[in-house]
């Protein structure tokens, strides 16, 4: 083994139900996959191919933990979506192989600063200031596929001090999980430890200190935390 002049960073570890953790290496995140998200942030759906934006691995705040309101922004949003753990190698993927590569799915949190976001559009710039920042993917306990059931009529909801901000069902995606995966694994080869965000529904907004914040899909494990 090399010597480093530092220790390296630890890996973030997701639990898994029944199982040993999920060691996160990548994380992948989609945008714009509900048609009414696309339209409630001024952007029509491109239906030629989904598009993708990335958070390091070190964003990941497991569920349950607080969330410090992150610095240089005045406009933090929630994102509330469905995360798709593969476990593993996908390389150029049919879609009906695509689902071979998933081991199992997690509710998740794709924390957005969005005024950096928008200033970034604004000057056709990169948006990895907006999206890829510490604890911006909070992320809840992955529950086995073999446990979970059709995906479709699943619905996503999101509280923010009990009351619901976002609710739809994992149909209204305008790609689904197999799509998504055969697509982006022309792009990358997928493997054990990738993350997949799969997009947010429409109703997304500001969270300030002492906001708390609870998401649910389906009978998944539910992502929360409290901004402070």
């Amino acid at each position: 083994m090399t010597n480093t002049i530092f220790p390296p960073r630890p890996t973030p570890v997701i639990p898994v139900k029944g199982r040993d953790g999920f060691p996160v290496a990548r994380i992948f995140c989609v945008g714009r996959n509900y048609a009414a998200h696309a339209a409630e942030m001024g952007h029509e759906v491109d239906r030629e191919a989904p598009f993708y934006f990335t958070k390091s691995a070190h964003a990941v705040l497991l569920s349950g933990q607080q969330m410090p309101y992150p610095p240089r922004t005045s406009d933090l949003h929630h994102e509330m979506e469905l995360v798709v753990a593969i476990g593993a190698v996908a390389r150029e993927v049919s879609q009906d192989d695509a689902m071979e590569a998933v081991l199992g799915y997690a509710c998740g949190l794709d924390m957005t600063r969005r005024d950096l976001q928008a200033q970034a559009k604004e000057k056709r710039r990169p948006w990895d200031t907006g999206k890829d920042f510490e604890n911006a993917a909070i992320i809840a306990p992955i529950t086995p596929k073999s446990d979970v059931g059709p995906l479709g009529g699943l619905r996503v909801q999101l509280t923010v001090n009990d009351l619901v901000t976002q609710e739809a069902h994992l149909s209204d995606m305008v790609w689904s999980v197999p799509e998504i995966i055969a697509d982006l694994s022309t792009l990358y080869t997928l493997g054990p430890g990738d993350l997949i965000m799969t997009g947010t529904p429409a109703g997304v907004g500001p969270v300030v200190p002492g906001d708390r914040l609870y998401g649910t899909i389906g009978d998944l494990d539910p992502v929360e935390t409290t901004i402070v």
